[in-house]
């Protein structure tokens, strides 16, 4: 068991228009926008769900100079394909968004003519796994003397995944399982803990040994390092663009902080350190603030390019 206690400030709900029946649950979804004459939009995704990461590709003859793109009123950075065909950016749909219809605007202002493009993402309602445990009190209520530390560490955490630095993935690699073994707890899944419902579970668990290695998924830089009181010894891997991995419940930890790190370096070992009852890895990910299944993120980044075409000038 463990318990993040964070919760991003997010745009829940705040450009939604209305509920729409689902396009493919729980399948893998491709959506061609409208075509331009100078540029087409594909949102690749394994569900349009809350939790789920939308990948979002981008033709256009745009030159050296990113289009922009936009949706939940957050700004989706746009980074080149290792092919050089298209623009491609991720797109976060948080745990806790509601059902709806959100508008996803992908224009570039340096273009004479200028050209914007509209077209929605068309989000779906899910239903999350709920359990009851019995536990000790100690695992329920924190002592009071580190209510303080508390506050201070979800501060930290939150300040952290608001900034916004260079992706370093640049769609070089792709993402991968810190362990290689299935993942034990789902994603979003809800905890009644001694008749008390609990926050939703931001991540996913892998149950797995003590001294097990955990490694980076995917390129980028060590953003924290540090024994937290919830997730114990934890890493925090700065991807870039908004989007980090986090990695708690450790027993040790081989990276500092401002280390860069390759897919599949190690980063420490799995532990019980923090508020669990076992040893476990806790993999999180914040992408612009939203909280989204890991899963997702793997899905978005290893699916092929959308097949796209585009028309003459």
């Amino acid at each position: 068991m463990d318990e993040l206690m964070l919760r991003p400030a997010y745009a829940n709900g705040a450009h939604a228009i209305g509920l729409v029946a689902a396009v493919m649950l729980l399948q893998p979804v491709a959506m061609l926008a409208q075509s331009h004459a100078d540029a087409q939009v594909a949102l690749v995704a394994r569900a349009m769900q809350p939790g789920e990461v939308v990948r979002v590709d981008v033709l256009c003859a745009c030159g050296a100079i990113a289009p922009v793109a936009s949706t939940f009123g957050l700004t989706v950075p746009l980074s080149l394909s290792p092919d050089g065909t298209r623009w491609q950016g991720l797109v976060g749909i948080d745990l806790e968004a509601a059902p709806g219809t959100y508008p996803l605007v992908v224009h570039a202002p340096h273009l004479q003519p200028p050209f914007a493009h509209e077209t929605s993402l068309r989000v779906q309602s899910k239903r999350f796994d709920t359990r009851r445990l019995w536990v000790g009190p100690e695992f329920v209520e924190p002592p009071a003397g580190v209510v303080d530390r508390i506050r201070n560490e979800a501060s930290r955490l939150d300040a952290l995944f608001k900034t916004i630095t260079p992706p370093a993935w640049a769609w070089d690699g792709l993402f991968a399982l810190p362990l290689a073994t299935q993942a034990t707890r789902n994603f979003g899944s809800r905890t009644v803990l001694n008749g008390e419902l609990r926050n939703p579970h931001a991540g996913i668990d892998f149950s797995s040994p003590t001294g097990t290695v955990v490694t980076s998924p995917a390129a980028g830089t060590v953003a924290l390092v540090a024994d937290l009181f919830f997730t114990g010894q934890t890493v925090v891997i700065d991807h870039g663009a908004g989007l980090y991995s986090l990695f708690a419940h450790l027993s040790s930890m081989t990276v500092g902080a401002g280390d860069v790190v390759g897919r599949g370096a190690t980063l420490g070992r799995v532990g019980a350190t923090g508020r669990v009852t076992g040893p476990h890895l806790h993999w999180g990910v914040r992408l612009n603030g939203a909280r989204v299944d890991p899963l997702s993120l793997i899905f978005a980044t290893n699916e092929p390019p959308a097949q796209l075409t585009r028309g003459d000038r």
